[in-house]
């Protein structure tokens, strides 16, 4: 059973199950305990299962460890302790684990001070990056903590000698669960921590998230099932202690008004004054160009203020190196600034931080909150952030993640499920580990939470391509790797060298690279895999200043042809963050309210009263989300939970644009365009270019498009099956295919020491994938691509609850028609066209776009 920990424990009770050297130590170092400490030490002791929720500098760490190392000093001092691993801890970054290793040393040395000799407690980071030395080492004189990756631990699990070390396995700790738990290494994680208590019994498993919802689910996820049941675990969640000092700035007092110019400028200047008024500032960009950007600017604009020594960047394209040299320095309090796209969010140390700025928002409640609890990291400190937002869609977006934030309510965390590719892994791994009873390992592996559901017939469809049941496979170097015998219901690993391809080739993060842009022959750029992936044929875009079409792919190299008009996919759109579905429906409800107020004829001061009161913004921020919803009501309708909006609009040279007002975020908007897409092409032989953004979709064409129509045609039944024949042909399956393939080991990124280009491997791909689909449209790892296209890239599930809506009547879909695009429909339209024009013509495109719906509604 899974409940919440209500009992906080006295500190006296606490300390009576402490050994007296650890107790001393604490003692001297700490006043107290923690509310986590307090609500979860005495149960670690007995051996419960815990999943700890708590802001960033709360010691959570601690939390989880203090109970082990005091554990362990007995053992030491009784002269117990055995060659052998008891706690296993586990993080998705190896900076991470680096950085526990250290934060161990502090207590363990201060606990042999007051002891008067060493402990012999050992820990040791084993990651790839180990060498083949201090692993040598490790199998002599195995760590008693083992620090580690999820895809190390399970490759530990194949190897006979490690193997025995890991047999008395009594805790495991997965900390920062909740940024593995959204993904494909968190479900790898949950089949190897079954594997693992298969091994060495019942072990106590220990979770540290930041802030997530819901918690049970995250329990579920952690502790997962045995015979049916989920397994007992407690939830502390102290979430909401920790103060929060947060606030939406808009550096112009209309941000309607103002041009881009003068925003940009006022932004810089917000920025700088902040940073001036604090030791150390934190910022966050939602994208790796922005990221450089900000830095460029600041340096520029400021030369007397910023320069080498005292701001820098931080994001997953630079090198380790400078990565390393920026969190140095941090914790070093050298720097003044530094920016980050994604990098920092998780908890690695870098030392103190008193403010986080996020430059525009962070799509979601609890990537704002996990973001802003970088700063204030003491324990009783606030965390003190400023979202400073860019566009009138962000000051929305931006002012309803502050109010869900200090209310407590968060975005709901999405959790894959049955990835057949990740299931292939394991079952290869676990016929190397010994031959397999069927039935028991179906057991086991159901006994994970994301696999708690899986179909006996798609375990047996994964038992079935890895024993070659396919032989024709073969033909394209695909070949078995275990052997099944139905008749004994056994299975077992099959060559000489499989545990070498297992080791070599474990994990779920693919492999990945930038692909040549090729014109008449001429190579012309590069564009990321991402970017390609979101390419379909007749998409328009735009590099080094010019606009191309594209064409095909084969390989790692896109044939394009010169083009003109705007650019359906814009340079960025491949690093933007989604919108979560929670806040988008958040927002809707709140523009369903504003637009009562306005057909009940509010005065200005009585709505702007109301923003100001229920979203908690200033006055700036008030009066300007005011004059955007007031110009959207007086040119046509406010489009909300209750009203999906359809606008057509006619364009520059006459093309036609059918814009949907869906604000439901990104992926949900990717599904239902891509299948109405494929309804016109199928109906009126004609493909339609297509451009998505959070806020909705537009589908354009020079002749008729037929988009409302084909919406129509649209429900909550067939909508899957729509999205399998519209996603058939396009290089966002042939990507994930080749994600999916190499994941299930049917393409070997490393073989005998040899490296695959990622070239070759999507090449490969799509050889395999023409195959498999002549093969049988039911081919497992054909299936789960198709499953992670929809599911996890695209939302379907939240699609289908659109059309829910509409079929139950919630929701209403009502047609206009404009010749300006409406105020909301102005960002989803202009996207294009941002991309191609000149900054000072862009201004000036937006100046125009705005002062022609303010002659209209004068």
């Amino acid at each position: 059973m899974i409940i919440k920990q209500e009992k906080t424990y006295p500190d006296k009770d606490i300390y009576k199950l402490l050994h007296p050297w650890v107790k001393k130590w604490f003692k001297n170092r700490f006043s107290t305990f923690t509310q986590s400490q307090k609500q979860s030490l005495v149960d670690i002791h007995h051996g419960s299962n815990i999943l700890v929720s708590s802001p960033t500098g709360s010691g959570k760490t601690l939390t989880a460890f203090l109970s082990i190392i005091s554990q362990l000093t007995y053992l030491s001092e009784m002269e117990m302790m055995e060659d052998k691993v008891y706690c296993i801890y586990i993080s998705p970054l190896k900076a991470l684990d680096n950085d526990i290793e250290k934060n161990l040393e502090e207590p363990l040395k201060g606990i042999e001070e007051i002891a008067g000799h060493d402990l012999k407690i050992r820990k040791a980071v084993r990651t790839g990056d180990t060498s083949q030395y201090q692993r040598s080492v490790m199998l002599k004189k195995p760590p008693h903590i083992l620090i580690t990756t999820p895809e190390t631990l399970s490759i530990l699990l194949c190897a006979p000698k490690f193997q025995e070390k890991l047999q008395g396995v009594k805790y495991v700790i997965v900390d920062e669960i909740h940024s593995l738990a959204d993904n494909k290494r968190g479900v790898h994680l949950t089949l190897t921590l079954e594997r693992l208590q298969k091994l060495a019994g019942n072990f106590t498993r220990i979770g540290l998230s930041a802030t997530v919802h819901p918690l049970d689910r995250m329990a579920h996820f952690l502790v997962g099932y045995k015979e049916g049941k989920v397994r007992d675990c407690k939830i502390v969640d102290v979430n909401y202690l920790k103060k929060l000092d947060m606030k939406v700035l808009c550096p112009v007092e209309d941000i309607v008004e103002a041009d881009p110019d003068k925003t940009n400028n006022a932004l810089y200047e917000m920025l700088h004054d902040l940073i001036k008024d604090h030791k150390t500032t934190l910022i966050f960009t939602n994208t790796r160009s922005g990221t450089e950007s900000v830095v460029f600017n600041l340096k520029k604009r400021f030369p007397d203020d910023y320069n080498e020594g005292n701001i820098m960047a931080h994001h997953s394209s630079l090198s380790r190196e400078f990565r390393l040299e920026a969190e140095d320095k941090l914790k070093d309090g050298e720097l003044k600034v530094v920016v980050s796209s994604t990098s920092l969010e998780l908890g690695i140390d870098i030392g103190f931080i008193d403010l986080v700025v996020l430059v525009s928002s962070p799509k979601s409640v609890s990537r704002a909150l996990q973001r802003i609890g970088r700063s204030g990291h003491r324990l009783h400190d606030k965390s003190k952030g400023r979202i400073i937002v860019v566009d009138r869609d962000d000051l929305v977006e931006c002012s309803l993640i502050l109010k869900n934030a200090l209310e407590g309510k968060i975005d709901n965390i999405n959790i894959p499920h049955n990835c057949l590719d990740v299931l292939s892994q394991h079952i290869y791994g676990m016929a190397i580990e010994h031959p397999w009873d069927i039935d028991e390992a179906y057991s086991l592996i159901r006994c994970s939470y994301p696999y708690h559901k899986l179909s006996e017939n798609d375990f047996i469809s994964v038992l079935s391509y890895l024993s070659g049941d396919y032989t024709s496979l073969e033909d394209r170097y695909v070949y078995a790797k275990i052997w099944v015998d139905y008749d004994q219901k056994r299975f077992g690993k099959r060559g000489k060298l499989a545990r070498m391809l297992y080791s070599t080739n474990i994990g779920t993060i693919p492999d990945r690279s930038a692909a040549r842009v090729k014109c008449n022959g001429q190579v012309v750029g590069r564009i990321e895999e991402d970017f390609m992936e979101k390419l379909q044929k007749g998409d328009t875009f735009v590099l080094g200043g010019n606009i191309y079409r594209f064409n095909y792919a084969r390989g790692m190299t896109v044939n394009v042809t010169p083009s003109s008009g705007p650019p359906t996919i814009p340079s960025w759109f491949s690093e933007q963050l989604p919108l979560a579905f929670d806040l988008a429906v958040d927002i809707q409800r709140f523009r369903g309210i504003m637009e009562s107020k306005f057909q009940y004829g509010r005065s200005k001061e009585e709505i702007m009263d109301f923003i100001h009161e229920y979203l908690y913004v200033d006055y700036n921020a008030s009066n300007s989300i005011y004059q955007y919803f007031r110009e959207q009501y007086l040119y046509a309708q406010i489009p909300s939970l209750k009203n999906l909006l359809v606008e057509f609009y006619t364009g520059f040279g006459g093309r036609k644009f059918v814009v949907f007002h869906s604000l439901f975020g990104r992926r949900v908007n990717d599904a239902l365009s891509r299948a109405v897409a494929y309804l016109i092409a199928k109906k009126y032989r004609r493909d339609v270019m297509i451009s998505v953004s959070d806020n909705g979709f537009y589908l354009s064409s020079d002749g008729k498009i037929g988009g409302l129509e084909a919406f129509k045609e649209l429900n909550s039944e067939n909508l899957e099956n729509m999205l399998v024949k519209a996603i058939d042909k396009t290089e966002t399956l042939a990507g994930r295919f080749r994600h999916c393939a190499g994941r299930s080991l049917m393409i070997l990124r490393r073989y005998k020491g040899q490296e695959k280009s990622v070239s070759r491997q999507q090449v490969k791909g799509k050889i395999l994938l023409k195959f498999v689909k002549d093969l049988d449209e039911n081919f497992s790892i054909l299936k789960e691509a198709r499953r992670e296209v929809m599911e996890d890239y695209m939302d379907v599930k939240n699609a289908k609850k659109v059309l829910k809506y509409i079929e139950e009547g919630k929701m209403g879909v009502n047609q206009i028609d404009t010749k300006i695009p409406t105020p909301f429909a102005f960002n989803l339209v202009a996207q294009g066209y941002l991309d191609v024009l000149k900054y000072e013509d862009r201004i000036e495109f937006i100046r125009r776009m705005h002062q022609a719906i303010l002659d209209k509604i004068a």
